[in-house]
């Protein structure tokens, strides 16, 4: 009988990744999101460092890499029709590599905005530039809140409390309540302050969604609270918990860097929550779940997100813009969702669909059709703001009886 073969840790490392590179072919690119604030980093030193005539190019590198050079990249790249089968799910799922990832984010986060402090509070650094550097990681800090999102969704509370310190930059720490046990449940209704309507803007939106998230996140907690016999303005309080954090975060800025910082932590805060809510104002634009006869909504499925498999936008971003698999299963992690061709498509990636976002009158000659033809006509099924709903079924030669 043959000897049974020993395989030491460094084998079996080994086995697992060469496995794994079967399975992901994306398994290395995927380092590109907490590579980011790597990027972040090299764009602050380009701009310490570097000659003054390229200092405003540095200064708005954030910009340039999300608005124009990763919607380039994803043009010419182009989608990803890679879908995982069942038993691949699992093992993706059971690689603990990808949680690693997800996690070295966050120190490289805090490390770019200790950087970015120290920048912006040099003498030579003009006002101006402060604004501009913190627009630059804003869009940083904005992507950031994927992390916190692939976090969220994670049942233990020390990946919530990591959540929170990836929000911490943005004191947008309701989102860690919100979203899970608020979003996910009004999804794609007129209930839901993060699902934007047909025919809303996004400057109408924004103060809908981010006075509206607080306010969701507050009465969350409130009934958590509640339910287990303890007061809102306990010390459980996860929200408390999170503001704490970020005013801690803060605090260190401005004890470190002086009343110099505050510029830049203003705009980056704005512009990173900005960004991150012209994301949302995408996801499920006019798409609008069913009502059972009892009066409740059907249950969240594929056709109720917009869609798009461009590469290279969803490495940064975890795949997000798999939003469909997301919501039909919350808890599945980045690496294991997959398309639906039922699934309404987005012309473009999300990096591509953010600056029509904020034109109204191009987003909606590029959306409104899409949300007429995913309800073949029927205008009635669809999230609709109300105060343009007359014109946008006279807009589609429909009677307002339809």
């Amino acid at each position: 009988m043959n000897a049974p073969v020993q395989i030491d840790q460094k084998t079996t490392l080994t086995m697992q990744t060469a496995s794994g590179l079967a399975l992901d072919k994306k398994r290395y690119w995927w380092l590109l999101s907490p590579g980011l604030p790597v990027i972040g980093m090299g764009i602050l030193a380009g701009y310490q460092f570097g000659p003054k005539a390229t200092k405003k190019i540095f200064a708005l590198g954030g910009p340039l890499l999300l608005h124009v050079i990763i919607p380039s990249i994803d043009a010419l790249v182009g989608n990803d029709s890679n879908n995982p089968n069942d038993d691949e799910i699992k093992s993706l799922v059971a690689d603990p590599y990808y949680d690693r990832i997800v996690k070295l984010f966050i120190p490289l986060q805090m490390a770019a905005n200790l950087f970015a402090g120290y920048v912006v509070s040099r003498k030579e650094t003009s006002f101006v530039d402060q604004i501009l550097l913190g627009i630059s990681m804003g869009a940083i800090n904005g992507v950031g809140v994927n992390t916190a999102h692939e976090l969220s969704h994670r049942p233990h509370k020390k990946d919530h409390y990591l959540a929170h310190a990836t929000l911490s930059p943005l004191f947008y720490n309701h989102f860690r309540v919100e979203h899970p046990y608020g979003h996910h449940k009004r999804a794609a209704t007129p209930e839901d302050p993060a699902s934007s309507k047909m025919g809303e803007s996004f400057y109408e939106f924004w103060p809908r969604t981010v006075f509206g998230g607080i306010k969701s996140a507050i009465e969350i907690e409130k009934n958590r609270l509640k339910r287990k016999g303890l007061s809102f303005f306990s010390a459980e309080n996860e929200l408390f918990q999170g503001w704490a954090m970020s005013a801690g975060f803060h605090a260190t800025m401005l004890k470190l860097f002086g009343k110099e910082v505050l510029p830049y932590l203003a705009t980056q805060a704005f512009y990173g929550v900005s960004l991150f809510e012209i994301i949302n104002y995408i996801e499920h634009y006019g798409l609008m779940r069913d009502k059972k006869p009892d009066g409740t909504y059907v249950r969240t499925m594929p056709e109720h997100s917009w869609n798009n498999n461009n590469i290279t936008t969803n490495l940064f971003l975890y795949q997000l813009q798999r939003h469909s698999d997301h919501h039909a299963y919350p808890t599945r992690p980045f690496q294991a969702l997959r398309h639906f061709d039922e699934a309404p498509e987005l012309p473009s990636g999300y990096a591509t669909m953010l600056l029509p976002a904020l034109i109204p009158s191009l987003w909606f000659k590029m959306m409104d059709k899409r949300v007429f033809d995913h309800y073949q006509g029927d205008l009635s099924k669809a999230n609709i703001h109300p105060k343009r709903r007359a014109s946008i079924f006279k807009k589609f030669g429909l009677s307002l009886q339809n």
